[in-house]
């Protein structure tokens, strides 16, 4: 069985997101299982030198895009037993960055059709091509309406994987024939709500539809979650299919994990100790051994839960905790936990920046890691903070639901804390449960326990996609 996935991220060339994490563990994991797993993404100009380093040039062509003739670089480089193409247009993606571009409608029509493109040119026509998320939304569409008839892509099918349906592609209907190339006469597979929506496209094109968690195909059929589109997911819900992500659980190791202090294991759990030690030097905070660690690695952003701390900061200062923030995002947000850091420098810390060393640093030395998301597909950081022994206060959408199992004090069972309603007090109430846990030792070796025993790996939920696959 054949496999390409179409992603605008991967690592482990390119990372913004957790897009990037799947799209470097799936495949690798698919290909254990013995199937020809490939990737096909952009060749940023702000990809690692490193990693340029380990590309190499295939050949170039020219491809016709609405009314334009576009150049068409192709490289190839071989990860973790998994082919990866990256595609060069320096007009495109030599940018300053990844996303959020002015013209990222045409970047990723350009891309989409690029995809399609080098087939013939690599001598790969997949089985399936699977696309994900918006960037890669008209694949499907571009296959059905314009290379169905010409031979080796009549019997391709296609899967859509919705990493976050907040970002859906939006556009006027303006530019539907000059910058995507598609014909008044097939606008309606992409107009809705009286606008081009990429990602309806794809829903209405694809075979099948799949969400990153079970939890969260059935959110977003509900208004509140689905950002618009669930009249379009209602209808199409036979295609629609909830498979967890993994994680790399080889790259997230608390035993192996170079970037943290001291490695550890289920069986060495206690030396977790000197890696909290370790992140309060680091972070300049007092180095008090029996006051918890509350840590937040996230994307400052409203979809991230950042709302809920305001109204309950003041109440959890006045408890024995110390607080270290790492992320950035909005502007707001940014300049509130500024605040914070300045008003309650003893017990709080915010870096506001992203930085992957730091945020290993924060799973393995944390006590408690916080991850109050009104929504979330999926999620990453709370199967990792798990695997680092950390105890998960989450809030119970999406994959966070799927993935942390409620503490259990009467029976020992269980992996982190929840809360059900997207509420400061609910949070706040979690937060104690959670901090009453780690201080009791019995209850605290049993969470931890549990949680670093869990299986996060990339194996099962691979195992769901082959047999997804297989049925196309």
């Amino acid at each position: 069985m054949k496999i390409l996935f179409a992603a605008s991220e991967a690592l482990p060339f390119i990372k913004v997101g957790g897009l990037g994490d799947v799209m470097g563990a799936l495949p690798k994991e698919l290909v254990k299982k013995g199937i020809d797993a490939r990737v096909v993404i952009p060749m940023y100009s702000v990809m690692a030198q490193k990693m340029r380093d380990m590309c190499k040039f295939e050949k170039f062509f020219y491809f016709s895009l609405g009314w334009r003739s576009c150049y068409c670089g192709i490289f190839s480089a071989q990860a973790d037993g998994v082919t990866y193409y990256l595609i060069d247009n320096e007009q495109y993606f030599k940018r300053g960055g990844t996303y959020g571009e002015f013209d990222d409608a045409e970047r990723f029509a350009f891309f989409s059709k690029a995809v399609l493109e080098i087939l013939p040119q690599i001598d790969f026509f997949p089985d399936i091509i699977h696309a994900n998320d918006w960037h890669t939304a008209l694949v499907p569409v571009y296959l059905d309406t314009q290379y169905r008839s010409i031979p080796g892509y009549g019997s391709i099918k296609t899967v859509f994987s919705i990493h976050n349906i907040e970002f859906q592609g939006k556009y006027d209907m303006s530019i539907l024939e000059s910058v995507f190339g598609i014909y008044p006469s097939q606008r309606s597979l992409l107009e809705f709500d009286g606008c081009i929506n990429l990602m309806k496209g794809a829903i209405e094109c694809s075979n099948i539809v799949t969400t990153v968690s079970r939890t969260y195909a059935e959110e977003i059929l509900d208004p509140y979650f689905s950002f618009g589109l669930h009249p379009i997911l209602e209808a199409r819900k036979y295609k629609l299919h909830g498979i967890v992500n993994g994680i790399d659980t080889e790259l997230f190791n608390p035993e192996t994990d170079a970037n943290i202090k001291t490695n550890y294991s289920v069986k060495t759990r206690g030396s977790k100790r000197f890696d909290k030690k370790a992140l309060q030097q680091e972070v300049g905070l007092p180095e008090l051994p029996n006051v918890p660690v509350l840590g937040l690695v996230t994307r400052l952003t409203p979809q991230k839960g950042i709302d809920l701390f305001e109204p309950i900061l003041a109440e959890l200062m006045e408890m024995d905790v110390q607080v270290v923030v790492l992320g950035n995002g909005y502007a707001d947000y940014e300049n509130y936990f500024k605040y914070c850091d300045y008003t309650y420098h003893d017990k709080f810390r915010a870096m506001i920046k992203f930085s992957a060393p730091l945020a290993q640093r924060i799973y393995a030395g944390a006590d408690i890691f916080l991850m109050p998301s009104k929504s979330e597909p999926c999620g990453l950081a709370q199967m990792i903070a798990m695997r680092y022994g950390t105890i998960p206060v989450v809030h119970a959408v999406g994959g966070l639901k799927d993935t942390v199992i409620p503490f259990n004090p009467e029976t020992g069972e269980g992996t982190g804390v929840t809360f059900q309603s997207f509420n400061a007090g609910d949070m706040l109430d979690a937060i104690r449960r959670a901090i009453d846990i780690w201080k009791d030792k019995e209850q605290r070796k049993a969470i931890m326990l549990n949680a670093m025993s869990g299986d996060y790996s990339w194996n099962a939920s691979a195992e769901e996609y082959r047999e997804l696959y297989e049925s196309l």
